[in-house]
This record gives C-alpha cells, sequence and structure tokens, in this order.
C-alpha cells in the first residue's frame, strides 16, 4: 500500500479488515477524541506544565487555530512537520494540530545535533520544523537557520518561545497560532490507516531508521493501555520520559485525551521535584527508564511514599529486579512492574494485572497484551518451546506499518509477518515475558554466548553498585570478553576483585566473569534512558588501543 505521503507500508485490505472487524482498529483519531472531551469536560484542566495550566477547551481551540494557521502556510495532509522541543505544552498542540489536518509528526529528541537531525529532516521530507530559540545552552535556531538553507524540502522554521525570528524565512508559534484565530474552517479527518507519526529509533546500533505508525495502530496500543491498566477520568499522568520519544509521546499528548485524564509535563527530570508534582496533582500514573524509578523510590519517604500513584511502569532500558523490588516497598500503593515494547512495537508486554504474583512485576517484563509474540531460534528462526531463550518476534494491531526505507521494512519482517525484534527473551507463567538481552548485545568467548542482562542484574543487586552496564571488548585469542562498566554507589570503592566476588558468590561460571571493570562517574545515554552500549564498547576498543604499545613491550 502507497501512503498519500509516498512511503510503501505494510498494509493491504485484508489486515485492514481482520483488524477492524475484531474492533482492535476503531478507525477514530486522537483529535476526535480531544473534540468528545471538550464537549463533555471543557473547563477541566487537563495539561500542567511548570506555571501553565489549561483546559480541555483551550487546548482544543489552540489546536484547531494552529492547524488553520499551517494551512495558511501552505502545509497539507500528508506533509511531515518536525518538532525538536522538550516537555512544553505546545507539543501537546502541536501533534493534536497535526492530527486534525491530516499532517504527520516527527518527534526529535532534544539532544540531536546537526548531524542527525540534518539526516531526520532528510530522510523524512520535514516542511516544518519547530524548534526553541535556545534550550539548556543550545542554538537551536542556529542549528535549524543552517539546516533549512541545506535541504529543499524544509520551507519552515517555526520558532517556539522565541522573540523574534532571526531570518525574514522564519516564523514563530505565536504568529501562525494567530494567523488561525480568524479562520473556522472544519478539520479534516484523516484516513485512520495513514501515516499519522515518523519516529526515528535511537540510532544505538546503527544509523536511525523511520518508524512509520498510522492512527489506527498508535489507538489500538492507547485503548490497549487502557482497559489493561485501567486508566480513566480520574488519573493524572505525571511524564519526565521526553515527549520525543515514543513514551512520552504516547502516554503524555495521546493517551489523556482518549481517556479522559490529564497530564502534568516535566521539563527535565528532578527527582524531589518530581516527588513534588506527584502530591500537589495527585498524580496516578508514570513510564519511565529505570533511572526515573530508582531516583523517586529515593524520594517517597517525606511524602508518606507517594500514595497517590497507582501505576509505575518501567521500560526502555533494563531494569534490575531489585530496583523493582525496592520501588514497590517504598511507593506505599502503587503497582510497580517492568513492561517491554520498542518504537516499532510500543507495548508488547504491560506488566502484572490484578490478581498476578507482585513478584512478577520484578522478575519478568509482563504479560503480553494486544500482540502476537512468538521466540524464535536466531540463527534459523524455527519457533522455540516455553522457557528456551530466543529472539522475539511479534505480530499485531499496535506493530509499525514500516520503516521510511522500504528495504529496510523487508528485512525487518520474516514470511508470516512477524516484526524481529532482535531482543531475546523467554516465555513462563503462562504468557510473560521476560527479556534476557539482545542479538547484538551478546559477548561471544570463544564461542560461548554470554548474557550481558544476566551479569548485570547480579552487579545491580549489590549495595555498592549504582549501575552497572556489560559490555564485549575485544580479546587477542577468544575473539571477545567481558568488560563491566560500573558507577559506584556513593563512596564505594568498586574494583575487579569485588565484582568477581559478587560473582563467584552467586555462583556464576567463571567463562562470565569481567575481566576488566571500568570505574565511571555516569553511564552514557539516550533521550529516552537506554544505556548506550555501542559508545561502550567503542571507548573499551579505544583503550585497549591505547595501551597496545605497552603490552606488547612488556
Amino acid at each position: 500500500m502507497q501512503d498519500v505521503s509516498g512511503w510503501k507500508l505494510r498494509l493491504d485490505a485484508e489486515t485492514i479488515a481482520a483488524y477492524t472487524s475484531s474492533g482492535q482498529w476503531t478507525n477514530t483519531t486522537v483529535w476526535q477524541a480531544a473534540e468528545r472531551y471538550a464537549r463533555q469536560s471543557a473547563d477541566r484542566v487537563v495539561l500542567v506544565e511548570g506555571a501553565v495550566q489549561m483546559t480541555v477547551r483551550q487546548v482544543v481551540d489552540a489546536a484547531r487555530q494552529l492547524a488553520a494557521g499551517l494551512h495558511a502556510i501552505g502545509l497539507r495532509a500528508g506533509d511531515v512537520i518536525s518538532y525538536q522541543l522538550p516537555n512544553w505544552w505546545e507539543t501537546v498542540v502541536i501533534n493534536l494540530a497535526a492530527c486534525a489536518s491530516g499532517l504527520i509528526v516527527n518527534p526529535i529528541v532534544p539532544i540531536y545535533r546537526d548531524g542527525e537531525v540534518r539526516h531526520v529532516l532528510r530522510d523524512a521530507r520535514t516542511r516544518a520544523f519547530f524548534v526553541p530559540e535556545s534550550f539548556r545552552g543550545f542554538d537551536h535556531l542556529g542549528m535549524a537557520t543552517r539546516l533549512r538553507a541545506e535541504l529543499p524540502d524544509l520551507s519552515h522554521v517555526v520558532v517556539v518561545r522565541g522573540s523574534a525570528p532571526r531570518t525574514s524565512a522564519n516564523t514563530s508559534f505565536d504568529a501562525i497560532l494567530a494567523a488561525g484565530r480568524s479562520d473556522d474552517r472544519p478539520m479534516r479527518i484523516p484516513d485512520p490507516n495513514a501515516v499519522k507519526l515518523v519516529l526515528y529509533t535511537s540510532g544505538t546500533t546503527g544509523r536511525p531508521k523511520g518508524v512509520l505508525h498510522t492512527h489506527n495502530t498508535l489507538m489500538s496500543e492507547i485503548n490497549a493501555v487502557i482497559d489493561y491498566w485501567r486508566v480513566g477520568e480520574d488519573d493524572v499522568v505525571i511524564m519526565p520520559s521526553p515527549v520525543t520519544h515514543v513514551t512520552g509521546y504516547l502516554y503524555a499528548l495521546e493517551l489523556p485525551f482518549v481517556a479522559r485524564a490529564s497530564t502534568v509535563l516535566m521539563e527535565r527530570w528532578d527527582a524531589g521535584l518530581a516527588a513534588a508534582l506527584i502530591h500537589r496533582h495527585r498524580a496516578t500514573l508514570t513510564v519511565g527508564a529505570t533511572p526515573f524509578l530508582a531516583e523517586l523510590a529515593q524520594q517517597a519517604g517525606p511524602w508518606e511514599g507517594l500514595p497517590s500513584l497507582r501505576v509505575f511502569a518501567s521500560g526502555g532500558a533494563p531494569v534490575p529486579p531489585e530496583i523493582v523490588s525496592r520501588a514497590r516497598r517504598a511507593l506505599v500503593n502503587c503497582a510497580v512492574f517492568r513492561v517491554y515494547g520498542s518504537s516499532e512495537a510500543p507495548t508488547v508486554s504491560l506488566g502484572i494485572a490484578a490478581g498476578d504474583d507482585p513478584e512478577l512485576g520484578a522478575t519478568t517484563d509482563g504479560r503480553i497484551v494486544n500482540n502476537q509474540v512468538r521466540i524464535c531460534d536466531p540463527a534459523t528462526g524455527a519457533h522455540l518451546p516455553a522457557g528456551a531463550e530466543g529472539e522475539v518476534v511479534v505480530r499485531g494491531p499496535e506493530v509499525m506499518v514500516g520503516y521510511t526505507t522500504w528495504v529496510d521494512t523487508e528485512e525487518a519482517f520474516d514470511s508470516q509477518g512477524y516484526f524481529r525484534t532482535g531482543d531475546l527473551a523467554f516465555l513462563s507463567h503462562g504468557d510473560f515475558l521476560t527479556i534476557s538481552g539482545r542479538k547484538k548485545d551478546l559477548i561471544i568467548r570463544g564461542g560461548e554466548n554470554i548474557s550481558a542482562k544476566e551479569i548485570e542484574d547480579l552487579l545491580h543487586a549489590h549495595t555498592s553498585v549504582g549501575e552497572a552496564a556489560v559490555v564485549s571488548m575485544p580479546h587477542e585469542r577468544l575473539g571477545e570478553s567481558v568488560c563491566a562498566y560500573i558507577v559506584p554507589n556513593g563512596d564505594a570503592v568498586v574494583d575487579l576483585a569485588l565484582v568477581t566476588r559478587i560473582l563467584d558468590a552467586a555462583g556464576l561460571a567463571r567463562q562470565k566473569y569481567p575481566e576488566r571493570v571500568e570505574v565511571v562517574s555516569e553511564l552514557p545515554r539516550t533521550a529516552s534512558g537506554k544505556v548506550q552500549k555501542n559508545l561502550l564498547r567503542e571507548r573499551i576498543r579505544a583503550v585497549l588501543a591505547a595501551e597496545k604499545p605497552a603490552r606488547d613491550a612488556g
């Protein structure tokens, strides 16, 4: 199927009919949900960001004005608008305006610079690019202006929270809003199977790829979450994860309007502030990576365990069982659990439900929901039984409809339409999934496969270890050996001898012991919280190369 945007999609009439007849695709959009919400609860506060509080009606009216203003400057259905913004209220309005007018939205994480942003804007064929004038000391407007000169498709740079554009070719968010105030044309309801979102993978293992989602694939995920976590009008989502990542995008910009809930945005993560915001706004639900969970649990005590919080789903990076258990003890009324998903398949598993053993929230990545999952032999593709470790392949109504490049799409799916995630896992307790690593995260030492995650979980359980990331490093005889990067807990002293004692006490095979420990103050992460192991592998290779002359001389 060819989308109006020009991308080839993995969609056919049979697939559309099957998911529609099953009710997994509802053929509705978040704009329609927002309009219904505004008709029924116009004066309810739906959005809080810093000192800004907006009602449902205010958000919907602003989105309508922005959509009209974008039409006035020449944007039409199927055009791509990108934004590289923090968790600001304007992102909510941009997303709804895009949905209302059939535009495709492309979030870009704020930490990206010219190289990454150039690739994304060119690949997405972006027409309008929303940026802050500056953020955290970086001149985003200057970067956008430079890139505009290189990219023929990029016709508009839109400055958000900036005083004035620096060239006549740029405009401002406020000016586009003002241009749309007098335009009361009815909004265009897009084809629910048209592309709505293009989201680029974090690039931790290679060239970023543009993930394509439709209105139906995203709405299917949101409805499944609402049903499984029982999200409703009494819920308040607090969102520290970037809204430029699939987690923040779905649960801050989309879910509140469908569930008729509200959202509190955090511009940057601060555990103390997060605890205060949860207390002040009676926040009930959040989704975030491991550091958010660990640090919030440490702040819960002065707030009597933050009793309003009822769900903390942690994913996006490996979550050690001990961190989940500690958080469950600290957050008094909160179900804390691991979840698993990706940009391509947002939530393959959704944690535990009422009646499940709470310990499964720490020791597994949760129950498979809204997806068909198989565990397959990474080498042959053969379907493996429960308990056997293999690659996770997934098929379902929320799985992406392809990448922006068709060859990438063809390589990503098997002959039966299952998406190859590249993650290793096993099934247990019926339909519970436990991620054990990545195919590319395996360390192959002398022909023996070693799971980095297995070692990391044992290290995380020790009081001296704050964070651990285990990666492969070159070995002249064995091909690869094990290196552990450690962030000590406080003033603890961590060295190779301690790591060896920890793993020895756990009874781990000696072949899995790290041969080197690098103590660092922090681990490199993507905006979504994933440890960038590719950077750690490059770092240790460079260190070993620098040390080689001394080793040879010795």
